[in-house]
């Protein structure tokens, strides 16, 4: 199974936050399905680390380097389909980020994993 994973998820998976229920973790985990995380979530987290919004042990770069690319989690790039879909999505949810990963979960055929019940306003598939 495929999965994207909302920046919140991401971040408690990697911190092995209480708040990530097990299911979840093991989910991520399971070596037969391939994690997504949006680069949108990467840009997300680098205007939240820059406003003092977001630690990041030590800080954004090595932190980056040390989560995201040793691990198994993939990379999912920002396709000019994403962007379309983005601009005809209702206003239901209005981070920009969030927008985007609804998006890219449409365009990709690829469930949520989130607890942010805005989602539930669109027709994605989400794992919470």
């Amino acid at each position: 199974m495929k999965l994207l994973l909302d920046t919140h998820t991401f971040l408690w998976f990697v911190n092995d936050h209480p708040k990530l229920s097990d299911y979840l973790k093991d989910l991520i985990e399971d070596t037969s399905n391939v994690s997504y995380l949006s680069i949108a979530s990467l840009w997300e987290m680098s205007i939240k680390f820059n406003l003092s919004k977001l630690t990041l042990d030590p800080n954004y770069e090595e932190f980056i380097e040390r989560e995201v690319t040793t691990s198994t989690i993939q990379l999912l790039n920002i396709e000019l389909e994403h962007l379309r879909i983005n601009a005809t999505l209702p206003f239901h949810h209005k981070d920009p980020f969030d927008r985007l990963i609804i998006a890219q979960s449409m365009a990709e055929d690829i469930p949520i994993v989130t607890v942010d019940s805005a989602f539930n306003k669109y027709t994605v598939n989400l794992i919470d």
